[in-house]
Parts: C-alpha cells; sequence; structure tokens
C-alpha cells in the first residue's frame, strides 16, 4: 500500500482540459455556403442557400453579450458563396453567385452595413468574384481567390479604404476557390480551398502583405480542406470546417505566424462546411453551414474560447 501511494505521488499533474466548444443558441433560419464577420458586438450572417436549395438575402446577427440572434435588413442582393469583411465597425459583403439556385451569375456589386445605418451599396470590385475571400489589412479591403470572369481567380482584387478605389495586384500564388481568408497583423493570410470538386482539395497556404503587394509561401496546412472558413483570433489564424468525398472535417487548425506552424484546436463537434467563421473577444464563433457534402443546411452556433 505504502510504495501505491509513492507511485501515485511522483505521477505529473495531468494536463489542463482543451477548452471545450460552447452551444449558443440555434439562428432562427437553417443555411449554408453563407458569409459571416463580427461587427460592433455582433457576428453577422449573410445570404447563402436555404434549405429549399434558392439563393436567399436574408442576414442574422448574433449579439455576443447576451447571446442571441436578430434579425437585420436582407442584403439587397440575394447571393450565395459571397465574400465578408470587416474593420470592427463596418461589414462589407462583396459578390457572391446571384442565380436563383446553383451556382452561377457571379456578382461585382459590394454592400456596406452598419447597426442603425443599414446596407448601403459601396463602388463594385473590378470583375465579378465568388467563393473567394476578404479581409481588410493595412487600410485596404482585399479579396483573394475563388471564381472570376473566366474560371479561377488570376488576380488579387484590393480596395484602399481612403480613396474608395479599386485596383488590381499579383493573383493567389495557388489559384483556388472555397479557401479561407483572414487578417492578421497586417497581412492577409489564405489557407486551403479546392480546384474544383471535392477530390481536389489543397493543403496550400499563403499571406498577402498588402503594402508590399507581395505574396509569402506558407507552412502547408496539416489537413487538405475545400469548403472551409478562417478567422484571426488569439494572434493565430484558425481554419474550421470544410467538406471532402467522405464528409465534413472535424479538425480545428491554427497557424501562428510566430512559429511559423501549425497546431489542431479542439475539434468541432458540429462538422460543416460552407460556415460562417468569426473570431471575437477571444472566441471563434462558427455558425450554420452544411452537415454534409452538398447541399445541406443547419442552424447551430458554436463558441471556442482560443488561449
Amino acid at each position: 500500500m505504502r510504495g501505491a501511494l509513492v507511485i501515485l505521488l511522483a505521477l505529473p499533474a495531468a494536463a489542463a482540459a482543451a477548452p471545450a466548444w460552447a452551444p449558443l443558441p440555434d439562428a432562427p433560419d437553417a443555411r449554408t455556403e453563407v458569409t459571416a464577420a463580427a461587427v460592433a458586438g455582433r457576428v453577422v450572417v449573410v445570404g447563402g442557400f436555404a434549405a429549399d436549395g434558392r439563393t436567399t438575402a436574408r442576414a442574422d446577427a448574433l449579439v455576443l453579450a447576451r447571446p442571441r440572434w436578430q434579425r437585420v435588413d436582407d442584403l439587397p442582393q440575394a447571393v450565395n458563396h459571397a465574400m465578408s469583411a470587416t474593420d470592427g465597425r463596418t461589414l462589407y459583403v462583396l459578390g457572391g453567385y446571384t442565380a436563383a439556385q446553383g451556382l452561377a451569375d457571379p456578382s461585382r456589386r459590394v454592400f456596406t452595413w452598419r447597426p442603425g445605418r443599414g446596407w448601403r451599396e459601396a463602388a463594385p470590385m473590378p470583375e465579378p468574384r465568388a467563393a473567394g475571400g476578404a479581409a481588410i489589412a493595412a487600410g485596404r479591403l482585399v479579396v483573394a481567390g475563388g471564381v472570376g470572369p473566366a474560371g479561377l481567380a488570376r488576380t488579387t482584387l484590393v480596395m484602399d479604404l481612403r480613396t474608395r478605389r479599386w485596383s488590381r495586384a499579383p493573383g493567389v500564388p495557388t489559384p483556388r476557390e472555397h479557401l479561407g481568408v483572414a487578417a492578421l497583423g497586417g497581412r492577409v493570410y489564405v489557407v486551403g480551398g479546392r480546384t474544383g470538386g471535392l477530390d481536389t482539395n489543397l493543403r496550400a497556404a499563403e499571406a498577402y502583405d498588402p503594402a508590399a503587394r507581395r505574396w509569402t509561401r506558407l507552412a502547408p496546412m496539416p489537413t487538405a480542406r475545400g469548403g472551409t472558413a478562417a478567422a484571426a483570433v488569439g494572434g493565430l489564424v484558425v481554419s474550421v470546417g470544410g467538406e471532402g468525398t467522405a464528409g465534413t472535417f472535424r479538425e480545428v487548425e491554427a497557424y501562428d505566424p510566430r512559429t511559423r506552424r501549425w497546431r489542431a484546436l479542439t475539434p468541432t463537434p458540429a462538422p460543416r462546411h460552407g460556415l460562417g467563421l468569426a473570431g471575437a473577444g477571444g472566441r471563434l464563433i462558427q455558425a450554420m453551414g452544411g452537415p454534409e457534402p452538398g447541399l445541406t443546411v443547419s442552424a447551430t452556433a458554436l463558441a471556442l474560447r482560443v488561449p
């Protein structure tokens, strides 16, 4: 007995449990292929496909202080696979497919939203774009990847937020769509994506410096994934979700620019593709998306504290 006690006391203390995903109130509407961003204490989820497969203009906001959903004004144009970005005060929603059903008729239009002000139209992009990503860094709104007028986009679109003028910049080194895009530390990070069907998922990761107009290749992601979303939180760029031939992905993977390495975070209990994702107050907020590859929808919302 005494020897057994000595052995137990010599064991190292158990490692602290990894943070768990916490449930949030379900959204009032189930959708997929949405876009989302955090603005003014809310995560606003816009557009996508409804359960009947139709493209929608609906927008809902998750108020974070006392978690609850609010219906906000519909986007002036129904879109799926749109892109969004935020500077914390203003939400930008860009492009997307505008066909009533399916992936067709990409848009150039850009809309902004603020609480109490509603939607306003901004200068359109130089060309239509859908299924890409957008983020704001160094005073510029950057649209990376996606599908343009002639297939996979070969240029990056950049709006100077001071002059409100658009320009073209070098495209993502690995052209692709259905990728995750987020801004951190003055750079725009693009992760994952695919070049076509579910069997073309990529591990590619790159970063764009808007001031230098230069791309840098990063260490590849541990998991090849398309249909993912990305957000910056806690000094990390985090990728959640995605779909492949075997289903949707539970893995949550984070890139740390300081170490230039990827690491795993707590897997999501609700694997989704085409989801909304945002970083706010040290947490990842995951909302809606498809639980199975293809046109499936959900209303779930979850939060993960990122240490």
